[in-house]
């Protein structure tokens, strides 16, 4: 027998590197995604120049046919207001002691500083600033835009999981806040999108908890093949410590640099795929994550995707996974590598997040090298529970009409109220409901299978009609009703009618008033 030390083949430069081309060849192979729908806009080349008078009058000039030009001669921003997008946009100024609108099919804004400060403008509006060569480009592309445009419609939109508003209270607001086009708002209890406006960023996707938004160019089961595909080829092929890096088109030059074991996958946009995709990824192998982003990134971008990679870190090293596991970065100065599971995971990415996240979590914790019962999570999580303060709540149930989710449940027969804490997105819906004050969130992940089972958080003896008897409430319900109301005209003279319930109520107003 050889005394010679045992050489690992995989972990040798030339094998990392053709196990790569494995990697990539097997992406390759995949189908394309299914296609989308589409958003179309519709230009005939109406131009609003908006600047000073000296400026607009110059410039305007320059338009080629077919473009027509209108003129908004303004002394500062602060005298134009704009909205829209490629064939829709609308504007109303002040020249003058005039009030002048109009709608336009293009904006040529020569404002300083511009009208629209947003990270991420609405196609047909150009706002090239003061310099000379930019103003020219801003004109050239400016002649490109008549005709009929299309764009693939990013997302879909399951309402009935939106957990932005209900019954007039406001819970949930990431996909809002994250939107660099302002393309999001609130729409009562839901949000409304702007196609049109939309830039298919998916940082909604990925910021929204429980997946109601969800990115479809392409869709995260179809990413999700691509890096199954790609980590097990990489294996196969006999690759070591693989590192998946996703990135777009503009961070080409960056990814020809990169390590052997670095196993690149270009997105349209790297914000798209957020936490559910990360913990997949290295369920089904790969060592690390490394998020490539660039100048073109949005601070509420960047942002999003720190503070998701700050939660991934926290749950794999609560855990007991060590080493780095999820790096956001300009570069590839640093590659994560950390440790993770022995085993390699057999689930597929879901279309639906939350089935996606439970999987990944499940395979993490099965394997894990320190795994708790419980870990406690950062505020803001998309996990939790919620804790009732008992001496407060009047069992109103009022949070249970709130969820969006179901994970407060009442018990029709019974005053109690229960919990399922697989089910909580912690959108703080019931929090803002709860008129008594009583609920707080608790974030956190519990791994026993007792997250998926009802747990009551509070329940009372039921109080009865003073009259026929039936339960209608708890007593502190009738209690807090007595307090609030007894002095109303309608129950001054009979207090006792708080006691009835409200068939009884009836009746006896009918006998008595």
């Amino acid at each position: 027998m050889s005394n010679e030390p045992h050489m690992d083949l995989r972990r040798l430069p030339g094998v990392n590197a053709l196990a790569r081309a494995a990697s990539l060849a097997a992406d390759q192979a995949l189908p394309e995604p299914a296609p989308v729908p589409t958003v179309n806009y519709r230009s005939e080349g109406r131009v609003l120049v908006a600047g000073s008078a000296a400026e607009v009058a110059r410039w305007a000039e320059q338009l080629p046919p077919p473009l027509v030009a209108s003129l908004a001669c303004v002394r500062s921003r602060a005298d134009i207001a704009l909205g829209g997008y490629l064939g829709a946009f609308a504007a109303r100024w002040r020249s003058g002691s005039a009030e002048l609108e109009g709608r336009f099919d293009l904006i040529l804004d020569l404002c300083d500083p511009p009208v629209l400060t947003r990270h991420t403008l609405p196609h047909g509006y150009f706002a090239p600033g003061p310099d000379e060569d930019a103003r020219a480009a801003a004109i050239a592309a400016l002649a490109e835009m008549t005709g009929v445009f299309e764009k693939p419609k990013y997302f879909v939109y399951r309402a009935e999981r939106c957990g932005h508003g209900r019954n007039g209270k406001t819970g949930c607001t990431a996909c809002i806040e994250v939107c660099s086009a302002e393309a999001i708002t609130g729409a009562g209890e839901r949000i409304a999108v702007d196609t049109h406006l939309c830039a298919g960023c998916g940082a909604c996707a990925s910021a929204c908890p429980s997946g109601a938004i969800a990115y479809a160019y392409p869709n995260v089961a179809d990413t999700g093949a691509r890096v199954r595909a790609m980590l097990a080829a990489y294996e196969a092929a006999g690759g070591a410590d693989p590192v998946l890096v996703l990135h777009d088109a503009a961070s080409r030059g960056v990814v020809d640099e990169l390590p052997d074991h670095a196993l690149p996958l270009e997105l349209h946009e790297v914000t798209s795929a957020g936490l559910d995709l990360w913990l997949a990824a290295l369920c089904h192998g790969a060592r690390g994550v490394l998020v490539l982003t660039g100048a073109q990134t949005a601070p509420t971008y960047l942002h999003l995707l720190e503070e998701q990679a700050a939660l991934a870190q926290h749950i794999l090293h609560g855990l007991g996974y060590a080493g780095r596991h999820v790096v956001v970065a300009s570069d590839a100065a640093t590659l994560p590598l950390g440790a993770v599971p022995a085993q390699r995971a057999s689930f597929h990415v879901l279309p639906d997040k939350r089935n996606t996240l439970d999987f990944a979590l499940g395979h993490l914790h099965t394997h894990a090298p320190a795994p708790p019962e419980l870990l406690v999570l950062p505020a803001g999580a998309p996990f939790g529970a919620v804790q009732v303060d008992t001496a407060k709540c009047s069992l109103c149930m009022s949070c249970v009409g709130a969820c969006p989710s179901s994970a407060l449940t009442d018990n029709p027969s019974f005053p109690r109220l229960s919990f399922i804490e697989n089910n909580c997105i912690q959108c703080g819906l019931c929090v803002a409901t709860c008129p008594e004050q009583a609920i707080t969130l608790a974030p956190q992940i519990d791994f026993t299978p007792a997250r998926r089972q009802p747990r009551t958080l509070y329940e009372s003896e039921p109080f009865c009609c003073i009259s026929c008897g039936k339960a209608f409430g708890t007593t502190l319900l009738v209690e807090t009703m007595l307090g609030r109301l007894s002095g109303h005209p309608a129950f001054r003279a009979h207090p006792e009618r708080l006691r009835m319930c409200a068939d009884c109520r009836v009746v006896d107003m009918m006998k008595t008033d």
